[in-house]
């Protein structure tokens, strides 16, 4: 290639968006050991490699220099008449000894699948009452199922008759909350693919393209025998490089075309249940990669794995994308805490969990790799139930433990407990030094969301208790923080029909100081790498060229030819 051609296509690397696609997409979702109430009856450079078109990425783990000696969904719709429940006694809060601050963001998250965003009027009173309740951060449902509450991402409009003609929900709160000077964070389902009772009528959504009827195109994560719906939503399988494309171009498109201050990733997982991803695609991806014969079991630790690698490989991707359109965008998560917490600090205990072993999400790896500069826990507990208020607080101890340099905020659900429990957990959360998120604004209360409160007299109840003194919001809070991901370093390798599982190496001096997997397009990457020179070695290729203070440097492609397989599968 010549030097001004390769200089230009590298110039130009950009993530194609992919075709349209998508539907709405429930927002943090109450896990399984919260009981939801029931209705009534309810990088000096060697020679490099032949390079080709340059394109995006995914990180690795970061590898100790030698020493000189010794990173739930949105509630279902209320159901009218719901029993009216006893108001617990809140837990008491921790003695706060002066605990080192972790984050500063006070957010409250904003749901679409109900008032609040779908006009102008709804918008303005949105921002108003958030202003009102003392929050400085709003966490704003923009990708439901494949398909965004605004008018310039490349996924398709929302087809809700709801929305005022014309309106794009997301530019317009952003200019609101950012006249009050509170945050916008962009929440996006990142698998959500369909939901079966209201699904998105534009032919380009993904879920017509790709759906449960695409036969060989489908992109949903499927069970052993084929079927595709938990419950009535249909998911996309991370494991399909075209699905993992989608979703990163996706997430990115809003970055691109808002001035948001950054994306929330939600749903970036499998579904519950463990026995996912069994496409014949995935299946095949996995076989060619690692050696193995035959249809995995569920339980298949190796399955397991290989699984719960591709979804930290997509969280890579977008924060790699993500950081190289603004190194200032937030990069943040909704993540789950299902059942009781680890002890800090105790990896160990947390690779037993359901959040690791059966929904297959690694973020305390997301945060020491600097995938995620915010991690918000969905942390929806009830303290009146068995032990789950001490869980609340051992779930935020053991986030704290493993940050690496992220910021971590627990988020509570407002709409399982009455307004003197949610202000005890929001002041317990604070006081241990994290961030707070509450969700949401259109459930504020356990009243309003079994309907014996309206959302106006709900939102007052929770403001009289988180502005009181003590209160969580009892004085203004400036969240101000910078992201603490930067920069970073992504390339993709291609000339092979299996991109995918590939050892990268990134050196300098000599030294591997990271570690890292191509996805299965053939993309890696690694963050928050000290800036200057740092050499790429991938399959018998390299390429160096120095990291930057801010952005992402993008390598050019690097052309591999497959040799002898080793143990693994991959040369």
């Amino acid at each position: 290639m010549k030097t001004s051609a390769f200089l230009a296509a590298l110039l130009s690397l950009t993530l194609v968006p992919l075709a349209a696609a998508t539907d709405p997409v429930p927002l943090p979702e109450p896990p399984p050991d919260v009981v939801t109430p029931a209705p009534p009856s309810t990088p000096e450079t060697p020679a490099p490699a032949t390079p080709a078109a340059p394109v995006p990425v995914v990180p690795a783990v970061l590898v100790p220099a030698p020493a000189p000696a010794p990173s739930s969904p949105a509630p279902a719709s209320p159901v009218p008449g719901s029993p009216a429940r006893t108001s617990p006694a809140p837990t008491a809060a921790p003695s706060s000894s002066a605990v080192p601050s972790i984050s500063n963001v006070r957010g409250l998250w904003v749901d679409a699948f109900g008032p609040g965003l779908k006009t102008r009027a709804q918008v303005q009173r949105t921002v108003e009452d958030a202003a009102r309740l003392g929050v400085n951060a709003l966490f704003v449902q923009a990708i439901r199922r494949g398909d965004c509450l605004c008018r310039r991402s490349v996924l398709p409009t929302v087809t809700d008759s709801d929305l005022e003609k014309g309106f794009d929900p997301l530019a317009e709160i952003t200019r609101l909350a950012h006249a009050r000077g509170m945050r916008v964070i962009a929440w996006v389902s990142v698998t959500g693919a369909v939901n079966a009772r209201v699904p998105n009528t534009n032919p380009a959504h993904v879920a017509q393209q790709h759906g449960p009827k695409a036969g060989a195109a489908s992109w949903l994560s499927r069970r052993p025998d084929g079927s595709w719906q938990e419950g009535a939503d249909g998911w996309l399988d991370p494991a399909i490089p075209a699905a993992a494309d989608h979703m990163a171009a996706g997430v990115v498109s809003l970055v691109r075309n808002y001035p948001v201050d950054g994306v929330q990733l939600d749903r970036i997982r499998y579904p519950d249940g463990g026995a996912w991803g069994y496409d014949p695609k995935t299946l095949a991806r996995y076989r060619a990669e690692t050696g193995t014969k035959g249809t995995p079991a569920p339980t298949d630790p190796r399955w397991q794995a290989w699984k719960r690698e591709q979804v930290t490989l997509l969280v890579r991707r977008i924060a790699l994308e993500v950081k190289a359109v603004r190194p200032t965008a937030w990069v943040t998560a909704a993540t789950i805490t299902y059942g009781p917490p680890p002890a800090p600090g105790d990896l160990a205990a947390f690779h037993k969990t359901r959040t690791y072993a059966d929904v297959l999400q690694d973020w305390p790896t997301w945060m020491r790799d600097g995938l995620l500069d915010l991690n918000v826990l969905m942390n929806y507990k009830r303290d009146a139930v068995g032990e789950q208020g001490a869980w609340l607080d051992g779930w935020n101890a053991f986030a704290a433990s493993v940050r690496g340099g992220a910021e971590v905020a627990g988020g509570t659900a407002l709409y399982l407990n009455p307004p003197a429990v949610t202000a005890s957990q929001a002041t317990r959360t604070v006081k241990s030094g994290l961030g707070w998120v509450g969700y949401s604004y259109r459930t504020p209360t356990l009243d309003v969301y079994g309907t014996r409160q309206s959302m106006p007299e709900g939102l007052t109840a929770i403001r009289a208790v988180l502005t009181a003194p003590g209160g969580a919001l009892a004085a203004p809070t400036a969240w101000t923080s910078q992201p603490h991901t930067l920069r970073g370093l992504l390339g993709r390798v291609v000339g092979t029909v299996t991109p995918g599982g590939r050892r990268v190496e990134a050196l300098r001096n000599g030294q591997v100081v990271a570690r890292t997997t191509t996805d299965g397009t053939g993309y890696y990457g690694f963050l928050n790498l000290p800036p200057g020179p740092v050499e790429v070695r991938v399959s018998g290729q390299r390429w160096a060229e120095p990291v930057p203070e801010v952005g992402v440097i993008r390598y050019p492609d690097l052309l591999v030819r497959d040799v002898l397989p080793s143990a693994s599968g991959k040369p």
